[in-house]
């Protein structure tokens, strides 16, 4: 019988999946045996929609060091460099290059995904590349032993650009609306909701916990 699946819905410009990199990352080692982990790129800064960092550095300032008290997390001095000097600052942040990468990554890792989008969260956030630039990812490729050259090629093809907006298109089906979110798909029909919004590790685990005993049939 096929494993239940988590889904987790995130996006690489999200601030608060930043936050929460650290328990997920933590759930999928401790339950990777009993489910499935899946994650879907929201698609929260859309490409046409992109503009200069400097519009919204003002709300980032606002906003990182709640993050920071909430989660533990660290936000990195050379992301907050491009925070703290919007006018020096050449970012223009959308979420589709991180989206057609992880996509590719699915390709060759489908099943480490969870540590692929921490690793883009920690490279914006913790390191402060820009995940629009092609050059952002070569060191994630080199870790994850991905041939440089066909990463390349498939970050410019229209066939993962597709593949990208397609878990656009999921995330909405799915009908959430704000990230991170965790669902778990028992089958075609059924899902349940794990997280909305960030959640502490030891909430997480209770929720796990209590599904895992209600799906005690399925997941043994």
């Amino acid at each position: 019988m096929q494993k239940p699946i988590v889904v987790y819905c995130y996006d690489a410009y999200c601030g608060w999946c930043f936050g929460f990199s650290k328990v997920i990352t933590r759930i999928y080692e401790e339950y990777k045996e009993l489910f499935e982990f899946e994650v879907l790129s929201g698609g929260m800064i859309p490409l046409e929609s992109a503009h200069h960092i400097g519009k919204i550095s003002g709300f980032i300032k606002g906003s990182y060091q709640k993050v920071e008290d909430l989660t533990g997390i660290k936000f990195g001095e050379d992301y907050l460099w491009h925070v703290n000097n919007p006018e020096l600052s050449d970012w223009h942040p959308h979420s589709e290059k991180p989206a057609i990468a992880l996509a590719i990554f699915r390709d060759y890792h489908p099943h480490e995904e969870i540590l692929f989008a921490a690793d883009l969260q920690h490279a914006l956030y913790g390191e402060g590349r820009d995940l629009t630039d092609n050059e952002a990812y070569r060191h994630l490729l080199e870790k994850y032993d991905i041939p440089a050259e066909e990463f390349y090629e498939k970050l410019h093809s229209e066939e993962y650009k597709d593949r990208a907006h397609h878990d656009f298109s999921l995330v909405k089906q799915l009908q959430v609306t704000g990230f991170p979110a965790v669902l778990l798909q028992v089958d075609d029909f059924k899902f349940y909701l794990l997280a909305r919004g960030y959640t502490d590790y030891d909430t997480m685990k209770k929720t796990m916990d209590n599904v895992i005993a209600e799906l005690s049939l399925q997941v043994k």
